[in-house]
């Protein structure tokens, strides 16, 4: 084996040290190629390590000792790997001092008089803060008088008209619309719910992305009557309580309001700081008072509007809530979920008495109550309607599916008609849909927008008048 060994230091070889005064043929001094066997030159090299080694060892900084971890501070407290190196923090200082950019530790800081700036006042509008939650609602009347000559405001049912408004829902045989016959413009973004006043249907409550809510007149002039304003995102959902004299909103800025239908007042505020996706007041008289919200967290949380206190929370489900349909004269209540399940609970008990989940589900994402109160509808997301019964079982009616349409991709309304003879649903191609409820044949179908058509309602009262809304802002009446 021929290795070149190096001569520059001294005591490498004795072999080689005669050739010390011979011209260097290296910058650092000469080396020549000898013969050794592989074992010396191994020794040789960890020989010269190991003096390596000694000379970095008394280079290295050593670090202060980890400190004992049942000492929180102080004189041995622990500092595990965040110890620091001896003498860093003395080097810090003494830079520092020299640099005179900090004190030394033995050092006192002298304050020295600081003359304050001579600065204006600032004016009252900039230190102004924003509206807080309580006094941020307003409202807005935008009808021609709020009384009449009898002192009556827009809440009094009409009765100057062909039909009486104030018989029972559903007493009229229901056709199909044929034609639009009123348009409603204000919105300025994609409308959200549509919800006509109970049982009279004289007034259309309308919710938008634009986060406000519109009362409309459905007579007389069909003009605008109300702006309520008050959420700072869009709006999800509404619902009237049952005598329709107050009205719920939920929306994305994670609040739920109760106003006053008649005069626009916000009366109480609630929130679980979830973003609720779908609001129902109980619609029966002695619970009147309550109301239930499925949330983005997978809770139906249950408040009561007098004490503005939680109720009663339902935690089942494993995804966000997207409908709750009263059942069984209001005894029980029937919730659907992105967890592409159906739950039924009992009112006020929080545990669910039948859970669906097949695995053909897709998401229920709308719901309308039968009026024989026997079946629910649900609008599932593989564009089909499918029925549910809302009686002690719960068990889908697999002869009634309602198909033809598409839903896919959006929560598009599905509202069954007064005399439970039709039901009727929106498109995301802008169609609305007719089905005859007994033998589920489409009925007809007419297109009702550019783009999809989202809110579709049948009015309570009237034998063929619908209100549909899309995503433009507009907000159609057909007959």
């Amino acid at each position: 084996m021929e290795v070149a060994v190096y001569n520059g230091k001294e005591g490498v070889s004795a072999s080689t040290q005669n050739n010390a005064l011979k011209r260097k043929n290296l910058p650092t001094g000469h080396a020549e190629e000898i013969a050794i066997s592989h074992s010396t030159f191994k020794a040789q090299r960890l020989k010269w390590n190991h003096a390596e080694g000694e000379v970095r060892a008394l280079v290295k900084p050593k670090r202060q000792k980890k400190g004992d971890p049942s000492i929180v501070d102080g004189e041995g407290a622990y500092r595990g790997p965040w110890a620091r190196y001896e003498d860093q923090d003395q080097a810090y200082e003494d830079e520092a001092a020299i640099a005179g950019e900090e004190l030394a530790s033995d050092e006192e800081y002298i304050e020295e008089a600081i003359v304050p700036p001579t600065m204006p006042a600032l004016p009252a509008a900039s230190t102004d803060y924003a509206n807080s939650l309580e006094t941020s609602e307003t409202t807005e009347f935008h009808g021609e008088e709020q009384f009449d000559y009898q002192g009556r405001t827009y809440m009094h049912v009409p009765q100057d008209l062909d039909i009486d408004l104030r018989q029972e829902a559903g007493t009229q045989k229901n056709y199909v619309p044929k034609k639009q016959i009123h348009v409603w413009k204000s919105h300025t973004k994609a409308i959200t719910s549509l919800r006509f006043f109970p049982s009279s249907g004289h007034l259309l409550l309308s919710s938008s992305a634009d986060s406000k809510l519109k009362l409309w007149d459905a007579y007389h002039s069909r003009s605008l009557l109300r702006t309520f304003s008050g959420h700072t995102k869009s709006v999800t959902d509404s619902s009237f309580s049952p005598s329709g004299t107050t009205f719920l909103s939920a929306s994305y800025d994670r609040q739920m309001k109760l106003w006053d239908t008649e005069y626009g007042k916000c009366i109480s505020r609630f929130t679980t700081g979830k973003i609720p996706h779908v609001i129902r007041f109980n619609p029966s008289e002695q619970n009147s008072h309550e109301f239930l919200a499925g949330m983005s967290d997978k809770k139906i949380v249950q408040f009561d509007t007098r004490s503005g206190e939680m109720t009663q929370e339902y935690d089942h489900h494993l995804g966000p809530v997207n409908t709750i349909t009263f059942v069984d004269q209001d005894r029980r209540f029937i919730t659907t979920s992105d967890d592409k399940s159906l739950r039924a609970w009992e009112y006020n008990i929080p545990v669910p008495i039948k859970f669906i989940a097949e695995p053909y589900m897709y998401s229920l994402v709308r719901a309308s109550p039968h009026p024989s109160g026997k079946y629910v509808a649900f609008q599932s997301g593989d564009n089909q309607i499918v029925v549910y019964a809302s009686t002690d079982r719960f068990r889908q009616n697999r002869k009634k599916s309602f198909r033809g349409h598409n839903n896919a991709g959006y929560a598009i309304d599905v509202s069954i008609s007064p005399d439970g003879q039709f039901v009727m649903s929106g498109d995301s191609g802008g169609y609305v849909c007719f089905w005859d409820w007994k033998t589920c044949k489409m009925w007809h179908k007419m297109i009702a927008a550019d783009g999809p058509v989202v809110c579709a309602q049948w009015h309570p009262q009237e034998s063929s008048k619908v209100a549909t809304a899309g995503l433009d802002g507009a907000i159609k009446y057909w007959d």
